[in-house]
């Protein structure tokens, strides 16, 4: 690895780490504090969903402000708007200002998930490239578990909450300076940007990007409405708020085992294919599960965290696949569309789960989850290997 390779890699893990710790504070403080205000778990849900609005906004338009801004100052931009919304949550309670803000924070935060990923992929060296990423995956899984810890420990009623939030983001735009001068991208010009762009990398990669949906959907979706699950099963507002530690630590634990295996398929292709069809696999075992929970409420437990494993793992295997294929360009294109079908699915999970819970808890909501994951493995396994040519570990 090279000494500008090197730098950007630590620049980039250095950089998420510390954003992505306030990101994930503000959400789950954000949605208890709403919950505290007296609105109803729909509202909270819808709540939860503009986040993933403003990402699903965003990347259609990542490669062409890209090209215009070059990757650097786009990230940099990217970075330093959250610190803004956060400014406007210290100083307002307006519920309309709040979605304006949580809008804003998820369009920078589109763009910059776009930028860090991309990063990734090109300062990778190609036979580490599987548990790199899977290392980067598991560091966002961490952030995932410590942000919402910390909300646990400050406390909803903390004034000190937000600020923890802001000084957060300020280090994480600090260590974004530090990421070294990247080469032009050799197709620079010749790449197409925007809908266009995207649309070919939807074409390259189809049953790749249903893999992120679904990964989006269990992974991020349903970890924005875990806490509105854990009250709607009477738990406390503190152990509502560490079920999404739980779904993250599953994410955490498995991406660098499962990036490891990716770089020893002898047809990794296929074989990152066979490992997503387990996982999708996985989440319908759980979310059938989800039907006893109203019996045994402690199951909700190993439910969070399966989810989250499964669904993080999804991810990472997808965000090798692309990073394996592309570059320049077409990579921040291949990317986006992985993270916009990713929202996509964080988008529907969110926006629906909270009136799912409303109607039925018990029945419907776990119904709902377990037919998307089904849906989503019989599409895989139709488009499944030959049984002939099966995958081997070399």
């Amino acid at each position: 690895m090279t000494q500008p390779s090197h730098r950007g890699l630590l620049a980039v893990f250095g950089s998420t780490l510390f954003q992505l710790v306030g990101i994930f504070m503000l959400s789950p403080l954000l949605l208890l504090m709403l919950k505290q205000a007296g609105v109803s778990n729909t509202v909270a849900g819808l709540f939860a969903a503009t986040t993933w609005l403003g990402i699903f906004i965003i990347t259609p338009f990542a490669s062409g402000l890209v090209r215009w801004l070059g990757r650097r100052r786009a990230l940099w931009l990217a970075s330093g708007l959250p610190l803004l919304t956060v400014c406007g949550f210290l100083v307002t309670r307006s519920l309309p200002i709040w979605f304006v803000l949580e809008l804003l924070a998820s369009v920078a935060g589109g763009l910059r998930w776009v930028l860090a990923e991309s990063f990734i992929a090109e300062f990778a060296p190609a036979q580490q490239r599987g548990r790199l990423i899977g290392a980067y995956a598991t560091l966002i899984g961490l952030t995932m578990v410590i942000g919402p810890a910390l909300v646990a420990w400050l406390g909803v009623d903390s004034p000190h909450a937000l600020w923890a939030v802001l000084v957060m983001l300020v280090l994480g735009l600090c260590w974004t300076f530090l990421i070294p001068r990247t080469p032009v991208a050799h197709d620079a010009e010749s790449a197409s940007v925007g809908l266009r762009g995207l649309w070919h990398a939807v074409v390259a990669h189809p049953v790749v990007m249903l893999a992120g949906f679904i990964g989006g959907f269990f992974e991020m979706g349903l970890g924005s409405v875990l806490p509105l699950y854990g009250l709607s099963l009477g738990l406390a507002t503190g152990a509502a708020a560490l079920l999404l530690s739980v779904s993250g630590t599953g994410g955490t634990v498995f991406a660098i085992p499962a990036g490891m295996a990716a770089d020893r398929f002898a047809d990794p292709a296929r074989g990152r294919h066979r490992l997503m069809l387990w996982l999708v696999g996985l989440l319908a075992l759980a979310s059938a599960t989800g039907f006893a929970v109203p019996v045994w409420p402690v199951l909700v437990w190993p439910i969070a965290l399966l989810w989250g494993a499964a669904g993080g793992t999804l991810y990472t295997l997808t965000m090798l696949d692309i990073g394996s294929r592309e570059r320049g360009i077409t990579l921040v294109n291949s990317t986006s569309v992985l993270v916009l079908t990713y929202t996509l699915g964080a988008l529907v999970a969110s926006s629906s789960a909270g009136a799912l819970l409303d109607w039925s808890p018990g029945l419907v909501f776990p119904g709902a989850l377990l037919a998307v994951a089904l849906v989503g493995w019989v599409v895989l396994w139709r488009n499944s290997p030959p049984k002939g040519d099966r995958p081997t570990i070399s």
